[in-house]
């Protein structure tokens, strides 16, 4: 029987859970800098977690002034979670937070390129990116 996938946007978590599903997720993150994965945490404005009981197993992290623009800095889902709409459950419970007049804007690894259009987000070529310094 599979279990179920409860999703929050109350629940804090910890820089260390957060490495960890960074890490099962297969995301590009730094996960060996806990200090600047809980500043990460600290700084964003919306959190929504997926569990399943006391494990978590995928993260949507953003940045948002509620009314025109909100960035998905992270979507993260473990790999043995993947492809069971997690992800997108995610996303649709971010978006009817910000509600419907505010843009939702991401930046795609190149290994999920194929997923975003799947999932109703539209490619842009009006974008632009001062990149960070790599970790």
């Amino acid at each position: 029987m599979d279990k179920l996938i409860t999703y929050t946007n109350d629940k804090k978590i910890t820089a260390k859970e957060l490495a960890l599903l960074f890490e099962s997720s297969g995301i590009h993150r730094p996960i060996k800098n806990l200090p600047r994965l809980q500043k990460m945490l600290d700084n964003s404005n919306i959190l929504w977690t997926a569990w399943e009981e006391d494990e978590l197993v995928g993260v949507a992290r953003a940045l948002t002034d509620f009314s025109y623009a909100c960035y998905l800095s992270d979507l993260a889902v473990a790999k043995k979670y993947q492809k069971q709409g997690i992800g997108h459950k995610l996303i649709e419970m971010l978006h009817s937070q910000i509600g419907p007049d505010v843009s939702l804007v991401l930046l795609a690894a190149p290994s999920a390129l194929e997923y975003y259009p799947k999932v109703n987000f539209e490619k842009v070529s009006n974008a632009f990116l001062r990149k960070r310094r790599p970790f």
